[in-house]
């Protein structure tokens, strides 16, 4: 059952449709294919079918007189893989600056990992195996921790190993990396990594379609650093196509249609106009303040992963960072980052913004994703992560808290705690950095400002504690993802249910409301950062519930901008309270649909 409807066929484009070929299909063999899309746009193409080459490999021990032989084609093996990734590595910051070019150092730094590659050459030595199968033991041994967690966000880092490992196991055997593919083809393949997408991005791609990864995958970030769309998730898509196969593959809605008919692609292309007219208007938008038709003031700030991120502000007219995650300083090196690396971080991304804000999510990490714990979990999602891992493992906890306060010489730095369920929790974290702003301030002639807390609404539990804890934090932040997630009881990376991740469920909208309304009464300032606040659909609902405060992909700012000024504040309030009344989720998007068509 799909998750998303596909865009209705609509609008009459014959002269551009025919530089497409006539694709018309009366026996109805148009196909849509379902997965998670990840990079916004869409293309119309054809498919270039994209196969990696597997090395067959000689499973027979060495003999003694070819260990030392054996041992240097491992070292000219990470040799050569070291260039490909520096050539990479250059590629990447030419193209999206040093975004995300910092991942293939850290590959890089992987390659020259003294502990990995002495594992590897003592094994070699001392057990006489040949290097492709030491190295897929070593790897393994990382790539089954990430690969059985319950945590997608680290699943899908086990696609960056994979990467590290084919490459080295390539240049054994010196094969030539295949990075050229025909201009403008869609590709399609099972499995693409990071450096795929770079490489091949060359080639002028339109569009990227893969069986396997998700929302949060480093190809699916890189993919929309540049304005590339992406299918990913489509289960095995890769096996129904065949280079030529002309697709249209919409990266917004999450599908890739086979064998399109003529009325088809002409909607795409009457939508590929229209896309054009709002986002030049949109952009005349976004250096502007928002404000509703009223005048009531709105705010758009960021979600980012990484510094590089807060260049590309001025053009998007965010107003600051709402959400900073700061896994990703956790995972490159797959260990705690130190004190010192985490406050140089944080100061300068403070000083790039001031005097815009700057909101540092505390490392929301799962068990799992602790690569020296003991504890293997059932169900990850349910147990040992967020706050709870912060407050048992102190040392992680009091690093960060300290690099924070440190870093907030500027005066714009907030802290939010992640997956808060208790009132406990949230004393506990302030307890702690109350106690390290003591120790800072004795030590500090112009001491920094305590930043604020602020806690994140992503558990029904801290639904039901709302009056409470917006009574004791500076500011909540509403996490629509998981709050929708622990809601519903539903993984919307999950293929098998997705289409019941619903975030216009009534029991959703209802909570939003109460988070909202309650925030407010307690003088508590009150933000949205999940995925819904780039919903056009949202956006007069969440008005009308009062929040003014939203945080979201930069890209998506000067849209929400565009979309406000349609509205007054009466109207959406008006909308909210009829939506709340409504009993299922096709009613209240019903409700949605006609009032964005009326305005």
């Amino acid at each position: 059952m799909p998750y998303r409807k596909a865009p209705k066929p609509s609008g009459d484009a014959p002269e551009i449709r025919a530089s497409f070929g006539d694709h018309s299909d009366p026996s109805g063999r148009e196909r849509r294919h379902y997965g998670i899309g990840s990079a916004k746009g869409f293309a119309i193409g054809e498919v270039y079918e994209f196969v990696k080459e597997t090395v067959e490999h000689e499973m027979a021990d060495l003999g003694p007189g070819n260990i030392e032989d054996e041992v240097e084609r491992f070292m000219t093996a990470l040799h050569r893989s070291e260039k490909e990734l520096k050539k990479i590595e250059r590629v990447t910051t030419r193209k999206i600056g040093r975004l995300y070019s910092d991942l293939f150092q850290a590959q890089i730094m992987l390659l020259k990992d003294p502990v990995l590659t002495g594992n590897i050459t003592r094994r070699i030595r001392t057990e006489m195996k040949p290097a492709h199968m030491v190295i897929e033991q070593e790897f393994g041994k990382f790539l089954e921790h990430f690969l059985n967690s319950d945590d997608i966000f680290f699943r899908e880092r086990a696609a960056d190993l994979h990467d590290i490992k084919d490459r080295i196991i390539r240049n054994l055997h010196i094969r030539k990396l295949h990075s050229w593919v025909p201009e403008g083809s869609i590709v399609v393949s099972h499995h693409l990594s990071p450096a795929d997408i770079i490489l091949l991005s060359r080639s002028n791609i339109k569009g990227f379609a893969t069986d396997t990864g998700g929302k949060t995958s480093h190809i699916s970030l890189i993919c929309k650093s540049l304005n590339i769309p992406i299918v990913v998730g489509l289960g095995n898509f890769s096996q129904k196509v065949v280079s030529g196969n002309r697709i249209i593959l919409d990266g917004t809605e999450g599908v890739v249609i086979t064998d399109p008919k003529n009325e088809t692609i002409d909607a795409y292309l009457k939508k590929r106009e229209e896309e054009s007219k709002h986002e030049a208007d949109d952009s005349m938008l976004a250096h502007r303040n928002a404000f509703t038709r009223c005048g009531a003031r709105i705010t758009a700030h960021s979600n980012i992963d990484f510094k590089e991120e807060i260049e590309h502000f001025e053009s998007t007219g965010s107003e600051g960072v709402g959400l900073f995650r700061t896994e990703n300083l956790f995972l490159d090196d797959l260990k705690p980052p130190k004190e010192s690396v985490q406050q140089a971080y944080y100061l300068e991304m403070a000083g790039m913004l001031t005097p815009k804000p700057l909101v540092i999510r505390l490392f929301d990490i799962g068990g799992d994703k602790l690569i020296y714990s003991p504890v293997k979990e059932p169900n990850p999602n349910l147990g040992w992560r967020g706050v709870r891992i912060l407050i048992d493992v102190p040392e992680i906890l009091d690093a960060q808290l300290q690099a924070v306060i440190r870093a907030n010489i500027h005066g714009n730095i907030d802290v939010l705690i992640p997956m808060i369920s208790s009132i406990e929790e949230i004393e506990h974290i302030r307890q702690t950095l109350d106690k390290h702003y003591s120790h800072i301030k004795t030590l500090t002639p112009e001491p920094p400002d305590k930043p604020a807390i602020g806690a994140m609404i992503e558990l029904p539990a801290a639904v039901e504690l709302i009056d409470e804890i917006s009574q004791i934090v500076d500011f909540v932040s509403i996490g629509t993802n998981d709050l929708t997630q622990y809601t519903l009881a539903v993984d919307r990376n999950n293929l098998i249910v997705q289409d019941l991740f619903e975030k216009f469920h009534p029991a959703i909208i209802r909570q939003l409301y109460r988070i909202i309304t309650t925030a407010q009464k307690n003088r508590c300032r009150v933000s949205l950062c999940g995925d819904m606040g780039s919903d056009p659909l949202a956006t007069p609902f969440l008005i009308g519930c009062g929040l003014r405060d939203f945080s979201m992909v930069s890209s998506d700012i000067p849209a929400l901008k565009a979309t406000v000024g349609k509205y007054t504040v009466e109207e959406c309030e008006t909308l909210t309270a009829e939506c709340l009344k409504l009993s299922s989720s096709s009613a209240i998007k019903s409700r949605l649909e006609a009032f964005v068509r009326e305005h």
